[in-house]
This record gives C-alpha cells, sequence and structure tokens, in this order.
C-alpha cells in the first residue's frame, strides 16, 4: 500500500510518468521477490515465530516475598 501510495504522489509531483511506472515495477518486483525468499527461509509462520521468540523475557523478575507465593489466599483476602 506504501509503495502504491509513494507511486500516486511521484505522478502528482509531475515526475516522468514512465520514471514513476519503472519506480513502480522495480519495487514491487523487490517486495514480491522479498516476500518470497522470507516465506523460504522462515516458513509460513517461521517470522512470527521468530518475532515471538524475541519479544519474550529472558527472565521474570517477581518481587513478592516467597511464602506469600506458596500460602493459599482467596479472592475476598484473607483465609
Amino acid at each position: 500500500l506504501a509503495l502504491f501510495v509513494v507511486f500516486v504522489i511521484m505522478y502528482m509531483v509531475g515526475i516522468d510518468q514512465w520514471i514513476c511506472i519503472g519506480f513502480g515495477v522495480v519495487s514491487a518486483s523487490v517486495l514480491v521477490w522479498a516476500t518470497f525468499r522470507m516465506n523460504a527461509k522462515y516458513g509460513e509462520w517461521g517470522l512470527m515465530k521468530l518475532h515471538a521468540l524475541r519479544s519474550h523475557p529472558r527472565y521474570i523478575i517477581n518481587r513478592r516475598k516467597f511464602l506469600r507465593l506458596i500460602s493459599p489466599t482467596s479472592k475476598k483476602g484473607k483465609v
């Protein structure tokens, strides 16, 4: 979508029609090539899995006291 917007803006600014068409064809070809290359490298859902792996924290910080973690509590307050 961004590629189309850039194409329209270039055309409206007054850049030659053939330069705009050439830019659109080359850019769209690179975009399709990159998409298929990433699909071959990471698989169908692999790029999303790679992002999920990078977004997980390395460790979890829990600042509650240890005994409070193992003691049973009710939802309304103390037992």
